[in-house]
Protein backbone atom coordinates (compact mmCIF):
# COMPACT_ATOMS: atom_id res chain seq x y z
CA UNK A 1 0.00 0.00 0.00
CA UNK A 2 1.17 3.35 -0.66
CA UNK A 3 2.63 5.67 1.55
CA UNK A 4 0.18 8.77 3.09
CA UNK A 5 1.62 11.92 2.40
CA UNK A 6 1.50 14.39 5.28
CA UNK A 7 -0.91 17.34 4.57
CA UNK A 8 1.12 20.32 2.81
CA UNK A 9 -0.91 22.23 5.18
CA UNK A 10 -2.98 21.80 8.91
CA UNK A 11 -5.54 24.32 10.10
CA UNK A 12 -5.58 23.51 14.16
CA UNK A 13 -8.91 24.69 15.43
CA UNK A 14 -8.66 28.00 14.16
CA UNK A 15 -10.42 31.34 15.31
CA UNK A 16 -10.44 34.74 14.74
CA UNK A 17 -11.97 37.38 16.46
CA UNK A 18 -12.12 41.05 15.99
CA UNK A 19 -13.96 42.96 19.13
CA UNK A 20 -16.97 40.65 19.83
CA UNK A 21 -17.53 39.36 16.43
CA UNK A 22 -16.03 35.69 15.51
CA UNK A 23 -15.30 35.69 11.62
CA UNK A 24 -14.04 32.04 11.94
CA UNK A 25 -14.67 30.18 14.40
CA UNK A 26 -12.44 26.55 15.26
CA UNK A 27 -11.23 25.82 11.79
CA UNK A 28 -9.84 22.69 11.41
CA UNK A 29 -8.90 21.38 8.39
CA UNK A 30 -5.97 19.21 6.60
CA UNK A 31 -4.81 20.76 2.48
CA UNK A 32 -3.82 17.12 0.72
CA UNK A 33 -0.94 17.48 -0.68
CA UNK A 34 -0.76 17.46 -4.64
CA UNK A 35 -4.46 18.37 -4.93
CA UNK A 36 -6.47 21.09 -6.13
CA UNK A 37 -7.87 21.78 -3.04
CA UNK A 38 -11.18 24.09 -2.92
CA UNK A 39 -12.49 26.21 -0.34
CA UNK A 40 -16.42 26.82 -0.83
CA UNK A 41 -18.53 29.72 0.62
CA UNK A 42 -20.92 32.95 0.37
CA UNK A 43 -19.26 35.80 0.36
CA UNK A 44 -18.88 36.74 3.99
CA UNK A 45 -18.35 33.39 5.04
CA UNK A 46 -14.68 33.68 6.14
CA UNK A 47 -12.85 32.58 3.26
CA UNK A 48 -10.87 35.20 3.03
CA UNK A 49 -10.00 36.00 6.55
CA UNK A 50 -8.84 32.55 6.86
CA UNK A 51 -6.61 32.99 3.86
CA UNK A 52 -4.80 36.03 5.44
CA UNK A 53 -4.43 34.01 8.33
CA UNK A 54 -2.44 31.09 6.55
CA UNK A 55 -0.20 34.01 4.63
CA UNK A 56 0.41 35.85 8.02
CA UNK A 57 -1.24 39.21 6.90
CA UNK A 58 -3.75 39.37 10.48
CA UNK A 59 -2.79 37.18 13.25
CA UNK A 60 -4.60 33.96 14.49
CA UNK A 61 -6.70 34.94 17.59
CA UNK A 62 -7.06 31.39 18.67
CA UNK A 63 -5.28 27.97 17.36
CA UNK A 64 -2.46 27.49 15.07
CA UNK A 65 -1.64 27.22 10.98
CA UNK A 66 1.12 24.90 9.88
CA UNK A 67 2.54 24.88 6.71
CA UNK A 68 4.81 22.01 5.70
CA UNK A 69 5.22 21.70 9.54
CA UNK A 70 5.98 24.95 10.41
CA UNK A 71 4.27 27.01 13.13
CA UNK A 72 2.63 30.32 11.46
CA UNK A 73 3.13 31.49 15.00
CA UNK A 74 5.71 30.50 15.84
CA UNK A 75 8.39 29.99 12.86
CA UNK A 76 6.78 32.15 10.58
CA UNK A 77 9.47 32.89 7.94
CA UNK A 78 10.59 29.04 7.36
CA UNK A 79 6.43 28.75 7.33
CA UNK A 80 5.75 31.14 4.75
CA UNK A 81 8.80 30.49 2.68
CA UNK A 82 7.03 27.05 1.62
CA UNK A 83 3.86 29.68 -0.05
CA UNK A 84 3.06 31.32 -3.20
CA UNK A 85 -0.27 33.50 -2.62
CA UNK A 86 -2.48 36.15 -4.43
CA UNK A 87 -5.17 37.61 -1.75
CA UNK A 88 -7.56 39.51 -4.09
CA UNK A 89 -6.22 41.16 -7.04
CA UNK A 90 -2.64 40.72 -8.14
CA UNK A 91 -0.91 43.83 -7.94
CA UNK A 92 1.62 44.84 -10.34
CA UNK A 93 3.71 47.86 -11.89
CA UNK A 94 1.95 48.92 -14.92
CA UNK A 95 4.33 50.77 -16.25
CA UNK A 96 7.08 47.86 -16.65
CA UNK A 97 6.41 44.35 -18.76
CA UNK A 98 5.30 41.44 -17.81
CA UNK A 99 8.92 40.32 -17.49
CA UNK A 100 10.55 43.52 -15.67
CA UNK A 101 7.76 42.78 -12.78
CA UNK A 102 8.70 39.21 -12.74
CA UNK A 103 12.62 40.53 -12.81
CA UNK A 104 11.79 42.83 -9.99
CA UNK A 105 10.27 40.31 -7.49
CA UNK A 106 12.91 38.26 -8.56
CA UNK A 107 15.51 40.83 -7.11
CA UNK A 108 13.59 40.04 -3.09
CA UNK A 109 13.87 36.35 -3.71
CA UNK A 110 17.11 34.93 -3.16
CA UNK A 111 17.52 31.72 -5.22
CA UNK A 112 15.55 32.62 -8.59
CA UNK A 113 17.38 33.53 -11.79
CA UNK A 114 16.57 34.04 -15.83
CA UNK A 115 16.38 30.01 -16.40
CA UNK A 116 13.32 30.09 -13.64
CA UNK A 117 11.52 33.23 -14.57
CA UNK A 118 11.59 31.50 -17.86
CA UNK A 119 10.23 28.37 -16.65
CA UNK A 120 7.45 29.75 -14.55
CA UNK A 121 6.26 32.41 -18.36
CA UNK A 122 6.04 29.27 -20.19
CA UNK A 123 4.09 27.23 -17.57
CA UNK A 124 1.23 29.90 -17.45
CA UNK A 125 1.43 30.77 -20.80
CA UNK A 126 2.47 34.23 -21.02
CA UNK A 127 5.86 33.24 -23.70
CA UNK A 128 3.99 35.88 -26.56
CA UNK A 129 3.31 38.80 -24.64
CA UNK A 130 5.61 39.01 -21.03
CA UNK A 131 7.59 42.16 -22.95
CA UNK A 132 4.76 44.11 -23.44
CA UNK A 133 3.58 46.57 -20.81
CA UNK A 134 1.25 45.10 -17.84
CA UNK A 135 -1.20 47.90 -19.12
CA UNK A 136 -1.96 46.39 -22.26
CA UNK A 137 -2.81 43.17 -20.20
CA UNK A 138 -6.19 41.79 -19.89
CA UNK A 139 -7.32 40.52 -16.30
CA UNK A 140 -6.69 37.09 -17.25
CA UNK A 141 -3.45 37.90 -18.35
CA UNK A 142 -2.97 39.83 -14.76
CA UNK A 143 -3.77 36.93 -12.89
CA UNK A 144 -1.96 34.60 -15.17
CA UNK A 145 1.11 36.57 -14.46
CA UNK A 146 0.33 37.06 -11.04
CA UNK A 147 0.62 33.36 -10.41
CA UNK A 148 4.19 33.30 -12.29
CA UNK A 149 5.39 36.09 -9.49
CA UNK A 150 3.97 33.63 -6.95
CA UNK A 151 5.34 30.19 -8.44
CA UNK A 152 9.00 31.99 -8.49
CA UNK A 153 10.27 30.71 -5.15
CA UNK A 154 8.75 27.21 -6.37
CA UNK A 155 6.37 26.93 -2.86
CA UNK A 156 4.77 23.98 -1.93
CA UNK A 157 1.39 25.49 -1.59
CA UNK A 158 0.15 27.97 -3.83
CA UNK A 159 -2.76 30.15 -2.21
CA UNK A 160 -5.84 31.97 -4.84
CA UNK A 161 -8.22 34.40 -3.36
CA UNK A 162 -11.29 34.11 -5.16
CA UNK A 163 -9.09 33.83 -8.61
CA UNK A 164 -12.18 33.92 -11.17
CA UNK A 165 -13.44 37.06 -10.50
CA UNK A 166 -13.41 39.49 -13.22
CA UNK A 167 -12.84 36.53 -15.81
CA UNK A 168 -14.68 35.74 -18.85
CA UNK A 169 -15.41 32.02 -19.52
CA UNK A 170 -12.11 31.62 -21.90
CA UNK A 171 -10.16 33.60 -18.94
CA UNK A 172 -11.68 31.25 -16.41
CA UNK A 173 -10.72 27.86 -18.57
CA UNK A 174 -7.22 29.01 -19.40
CA UNK A 175 -6.76 29.50 -15.45
CA UNK A 176 -8.04 26.04 -14.59
CA UNK A 177 -5.85 24.32 -17.55
CA UNK A 178 -2.89 26.42 -16.01
CA UNK A 179 -3.06 25.16 -11.98
CA UNK A 180 -4.09 21.81 -13.20
CA UNK A 181 -0.81 21.67 -15.39
CA UNK A 182 1.02 23.20 -12.07
CA UNK A 183 -0.52 20.86 -9.93
CA UNK A 184 0.89 17.83 -11.81
CA UNK A 185 4.01 19.19 -13.36
CA UNK A 186 5.51 21.01 -10.53
CA UNK A 187 3.91 19.06 -7.76
CA UNK A 188 2.47 22.07 -6.32
CA UNK A 189 -0.74 21.89 -4.22
CA UNK A 190 -3.26 24.75 -4.90
CA UNK A 191 -5.55 25.88 -2.20
CA UNK A 192 -7.97 28.33 -4.11
CA UNK A 193 -10.81 29.88 -2.42
CA UNK A 194 -14.27 30.50 -4.45
CA UNK A 195 -18.06 30.72 -4.36
CA UNK A 196 -18.67 29.73 -7.48
CA UNK A 197 -20.20 26.05 -7.05
CA UNK A 198 -19.74 25.28 -10.99
CA UNK A 199 -16.68 25.92 -11.09
CA UNK A 200 -15.13 24.83 -7.91
CA UNK A 201 -16.74 21.38 -9.23
CA UNK A 202 -14.59 22.04 -12.46
CA UNK A 203 -11.12 22.79 -11.33
CA UNK A 204 -10.86 20.82 -7.51
CA UNK A 205 -10.00 17.58 -6.81
CA UNK A 206 -11.46 18.02 -3.23
CA UNK A 207 -13.25 20.87 -1.34
CA UNK A 208 -14.02 22.09 1.77
CA UNK A 209 -17.47 23.93 2.12
CA UNK A 210 -17.68 26.97 4.89
CA UNK A 211 -20.51 28.91 6.23
CA UNK A 212 -20.75 31.70 9.22
CA UNK A 213 -16.82 31.19 9.75
CA UNK A 214 -17.52 27.58 10.58
CA UNK A 215 -15.99 24.48 8.72
CA UNK A 216 -19.39 22.58 7.05
CA UNK A 217 -18.37 19.42 5.51
CA UNK A 218 -15.13 18.25 3.41
CA UNK A 219 -16.11 16.48 -0.09
CA UNK A 220 -13.64 14.80 -2.58
CA UNK A 221 -15.02 15.17 -6.08
CA UNK A 222 -12.14 12.92 -8.32
CA UNK A 223 -10.48 9.77 -7.69
CA UNK A 224 -6.81 10.66 -6.36
CA UNK A 225 -4.38 8.30 -6.46
CA UNK A 226 -5.87 4.85 -5.54
CA UNK A 227 -8.76 6.38 -3.67
CA UNK A 228 -12.16 5.07 -4.10
CA UNK A 229 -14.92 6.85 -4.26
CA UNK A 230 -18.08 6.20 -2.23
CA UNK A 231 -21.10 4.03 -3.61
CA UNK A 232 -23.59 6.04 -5.21
CA UNK A 233 -26.98 5.59 -7.15
CA UNK A 234 -27.05 4.12 -10.43
CA UNK A 235 -30.19 3.63 -12.68
CA UNK A 236 -30.95 0.60 -14.00
CA UNK A 237 -33.13 1.17 -17.20
CA UNK A 238 -35.14 -2.28 -17.19
CA UNK A 239 -37.94 -3.76 -19.24
CA UNK A 240 -39.51 -4.80 -16.20
CA UNK A 241 -38.94 -2.58 -12.97
CA UNK A 242 -41.08 -3.71 -10.53
CA UNK A 243 -39.93 -7.28 -11.43
CA UNK A 244 -36.34 -6.09 -11.31
CA UNK A 245 -37.47 -4.67 -7.68
CA UNK A 246 -38.61 -7.96 -6.33
CA UNK A 247 -35.89 -9.96 -7.53
CA UNK A 248 -33.01 -7.12 -6.15
CA UNK A 249 -35.33 -6.33 -2.99
CA UNK A 250 -34.29 -3.11 -2.58
CA UNK A 251 -33.83 0.14 -4.56
CA UNK A 252 -36.60 2.89 -5.90
CA UNK A 253 -39.03 2.77 -8.63
CA UNK A 254 -38.29 5.26 -10.90
CA UNK A 255 -39.84 6.45 -14.58
CA UNK A 256 -38.54 3.44 -16.99
CA UNK A 257 -36.18 2.01 -14.55
CA UNK A 258 -35.21 1.25 -11.00
CA UNK A 259 -32.61 3.28 -9.22
CA UNK A 260 -29.72 1.42 -6.60
CA UNK A 261 -27.31 2.34 -4.45
CA UNK A 262 -24.45 -0.07 -5.36
CA UNK A 263 -20.65 0.04 -5.76
CA UNK A 264 -18.74 -0.58 -8.70
CA UNK A 265 -18.39 -4.09 -8.03
CA UNK A 266 -22.21 -4.33 -7.16
CA UNK A 267 -23.08 -2.86 -10.16
CA UNK A 268 -21.71 -5.82 -12.20
CA UNK A 269 -23.29 -8.10 -9.91
CA UNK A 270 -26.71 -6.55 -9.99
CA UNK A 271 -26.58 -6.31 -13.19
CA UNK A 272 -25.74 -10.03 -14.10
CA UNK A 273 -28.38 -10.96 -11.60
CA UNK A 274 -31.21 -9.26 -13.52
CA UNK A 275 -30.39 -11.16 -16.87
CA UNK A 276 -30.17 -14.37 -15.37
CA UNK A 277 -33.50 -13.38 -14.00
CA UNK A 278 -34.97 -12.78 -17.31
CA UNK A 279 -35.14 -9.29 -17.12
CA UNK A 280 -33.49 -7.21 -19.80
CA UNK A 281 -31.30 -4.51 -19.49
CA UNK A 282 -31.38 -1.63 -21.30
CA UNK A 283 -28.89 0.70 -19.84
CA UNK A 284 -26.90 1.54 -16.73
CA UNK A 285 -26.40 5.15 -15.39
CA UNK A 286 -24.48 6.34 -12.68
CA UNK A 287 -26.96 9.40 -11.18
CA UNK A 288 -24.09 11.71 -9.60
CA UNK A 289 -25.62 14.54 -7.74
CA UNK A 290 -23.54 17.79 -7.94
CA UNK A 291 -21.71 19.68 -5.91
CA UNK A 292 -25.07 22.39 -5.76
CA UNK A 293 -27.22 19.72 -5.01
CA UNK A 294 -24.68 18.41 -1.96
CA UNK A 295 -23.97 22.49 -0.76
CA UNK A 296 -27.92 23.23 -0.40
CA UNK A 297 -28.71 19.77 1.21
CA UNK A 298 -25.21 20.05 3.52
CA UNK A 299 -26.19 23.92 4.60
CA UNK A 300 -30.00 23.89 4.85
CA UNK A 301 -31.15 25.32 1.93
CA UNK A 302 -28.85 29.17 2.59
CA UNK A 303 -27.87 30.73 -0.57
CA UNK A 304 -24.71 31.29 -1.72
CA UNK A 305 -23.50 34.75 -2.75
Amino acid sequence: MAEVSKPVASLMGVTKKIGSKTLVSNLTLDIPSGQIFGFLGPNGAGKTTTIRMMVGLISISQGDILICGRSIKDHFEEAVANIGAIVENPEMYKFLTGYQNLRQYARMVPGVDKQRINEVVELVGLGQRIHDKVKTYSLGMRQRLGVAQALLHRPKLLILDEPTNGLDPQGIRELRDYLRRLCQDEGTTVFVSSHLLSEMELMCDSVAIIQNGRLVDVKQLKTVGDAVMPAGETLFEVSDPEAAFSLIGRGVLREGGLAVVASREEVAELNAKLVAGGIKVYSIKALSRSLEDQFLEITGGEGIG
